[in-house]
């Protein structure tokens, strides 16, 4: 848990300077490094999903991904959570606002727990307590908390929730996963996890469609699954 622990420090941090320090930044400038993010985030999500070694997992796992994401509303279960926080803790009661908190929530928090270095980090810190992927990973969180912060705010302080409980979770779980995953399965979950950023760019950081990402959230579970069970079909 140490990474992790550091991990939702780096983002507490660079959130809250963001939040002293943004109102001193013009707002094109603001809106420019988001871009930018949004532009890194499509980029390293596209180099994600060139690892597959059989994008019709990655497919399949998309698609079942969605209706179980759709049926149990995993989206709207954020969403929810990022207003009830937003009511107890932000400022600004107009619907501007609220709506800026919920969405400084929910792309923090898809942007700081997709991706290869949370799920690998995670089980590394998990099993062996060697936290330095986490610790790279933390650095790059805590300076994207920083621009997000200046410009979503303080919804984006709150992603630090998330991240106790998802990459926390698969630390404290990553005894008994740890024989389960093989390479295989670690590559199509990197690669799934890599079109769901991509969703995030185009939706949140780029803003050119709007896409439920959160609930596309079951794929990175179901990817390795499907792997498993194609193996065990070929024996």
């Amino acid at each position: 848990m140490t990474g992790t622990l550091l991990n939702i420090a780096t983002v507490i941090v660079g959130g809250l300077i963001g939040l002293l320090f943004g109102a001193r930044i013009p707002e094109r400038f603001k809106s420019t490094v988001i871009a930018g993010m949004g532009l890194f985030t499509f980029a390293m999500g596209s180099q994600m999903f060139l690892k597959t070694e059989n994008p019709l997992i990655v497919l399949g796992a998309l698609l079942i991904g969605a209706l179980l994401g759709e049926w149990t509303r995993i989206e709207d279960g954020l969403h929810n959570l990022g207003a009830i926080l937003e009511k107890r803790f932000a400022r600004d009661d107009s619907a501007e606002g609220s709506a800026k908190f919920i969405r400084g929530f929910l792309t923090a928090s898809l942007l700081f727990c997709v991706g290869p270095m949370t799920i690998l980090g995670s089980l590394q810190d998990g099993l062996t307590g060697d936290y330095e992927l986490l610790a790279v990973k933390s650095v790059l969180d805590g300076f994207a908390a920083m621009a997000f912060a200046s410009t979503l705010g303080m919804g984006v302080l709150f992603s630090s929730v998330i991240i106790l409980v998802y990459q926390g979770g698969l630390s404290l779980l990553a005894g008994s996963l740890s024989p389960i995953i093989n390479d295989a399965m670690m590559a199509e979950m990197t690669a799934t996890g890599g079109v769901l950023l991509m969703g995030l760019a185009v939706s949140s950081l780029l803003e050119i469609k709007k896409i439920r990402v959160g609930n596309f959230l079951p794929a990175l579970l179901l990817a390795p699954m499907i792997v498993w069970l194609v193996e065990a079909l070929s024996r």
